[in-house]
């Protein structure tokens, strides 16, 4: 087995695309590697992607979730443009250049 990979892609504030269901997001947290349930895994990750690769909590555009992502099945954002979601002020304090700005929590 090959070198545990912790380099993350995205960032926090980075506008996502999931590969395979199409919906944008923005990211709210980085985790090195997979850090949910067994079960969850199980589950839920269907495609089951690497579990020693970084995940996201990504925010989820038009909707009130969010949802924890493996790398593999996020890309760029291409639009560049806002999404909607009640969750954002918690996170962040504006957009600037397509790029979510995070809250000050001091």
């Amino acid at each position: 087995m090959g070198a545990l990979r912790t380099q993350a892609k995205f960032h926090v504030g980075q506008l996502v695309e999931h590969r395979l269901f199409g919906y944008r997001g923005v990211v709210v947290d980085v985790d090195a590697e997979f850090e949910g349930s067994d079960e969850w895994y199980r589950e839920v990750a269907k495609s089951m992607p690497p579990r020693d690769q970084p995940w996201y909590q990504v925010l989820v555009d038009g909707s009130e979730n969010g949802t924890y992502v493996a790398e593999r099945n996020l890309q760029r954002d291409g639009l560049g443009i806002a999404v909607e979601n009640p969750g954002l002020d918690y996170y962040f304090d504006g957009m600037d250049d397509g790029v979510y700005l995070t809250r000050n929590f001091n």
